[in-house]
């Protein structure tokens, strides 16, 4: 029987007082919350089985409600989800879902009319892989040669000499008022040995590509998920970090 083995950790990071990330694998999500260690989940490979992180935008109320809203919804419609088209209904329902819920207020009382979050992630299905982001949230393809972003970046230009940037140029949420996104999709051929991660930028920003890629070339599954989320806390864990590392394998 094919598989697919989702190892997955979501963790405050050193710097930040709370964790606005969250996590969905299948019907499982990790919602503003901390896990000490990786969990590995196995699913049979068959039905669509989404899996995706949401970083709510900093500095702005709320963040944590709105990646805990996207992540639910994905959970929700996940298994449906069999088509490019599909998958960029539901990003733009997620959006939805944000904008609506904006004029409600936190747990402290103030206003969430900015709230916002990006999402990245990934549907398995049984033949291929349908990648979707929309923000700076990132999907890496990680065969043994060497990891390779298949995401899009919704960031501005970088300057000369800069590595990252904390901007986005559009995500799900975070304005007063509707506005619409437009999904990052794309579909590639899929098979047993395949591997990817799904992360924030809260282990990307630290942690250079290639370390992430040499982590990705010598672990697999929670071991790997745990070297990079050491990776990130070694590198001063300036944000909340959450991964999910997939692997699709024959029993």
């Amino acid at each position: 029987m094919t598989y697919v083995a989702v190892s997955a950790l979501s963790h405050p990071g050193l710097l930040r007082d709370k964790n606005e990330d969250s996590l969905v694998a299948g019907p499982w999500t990790l919602c503003a919350t901390v896990t000490e260690s990786p969990q590995t989940l196995v699913f049979p490979l068959g039905t669509p089985l989404v899996v995706a992180v949401a970083d709510g935008l900093g500095g702005h109320p709320g963040g944590e409600v709105a990646s805990a809203l996207v992540v639910r919804r994905l959970a929700s419609i996940g298994p449906v989800l069999s088509t490019e088209d599909a998958v960029r209904d539901a990003v733009n329902s997620c959006n939805r879902t944000v904008h609506a819920a904006a004029g409600g207020k936190d747990e402290d009382g103030g206003g969430l009319a900015l709230m916002g979050t990006t999402v990245a992630g990934a549907v398995v299905l049984p033949a291929s892989l349908l990648v979707f982001n929309v923000g700076d949230s990132r999907v890496f393809a990680a065969p043994r040669g060497g990891v390779r972003q298949v995401s899009v970046d919704d960031s501005p230009p970088l300057a000369p000499g800069q590595r990252t940037t904390s901007l986005v140029t559009q995500c799900l949420g975070g304005t007063p008022h509707y506005r619409a996104v437009t999904p990052h999709v794309t579909a590639t051929p899929l098979s047993p040995g395949d591997r990817y991660l799904v992360c924030t930028d809260g282990l990307t920003d630290p942690v250079p590509e290639e370390t992430i890629d040499g982590v990705l070339r010598e672990y697999d599954d929670g071991r790997a998920a745990f070297e990079l989320w050491k990776a990130a806390i070694t590198a001063g864990g300036p944000d909340n970090i959450t991964l999910a590392v997939v692997r699709v394998a024959d029993d």
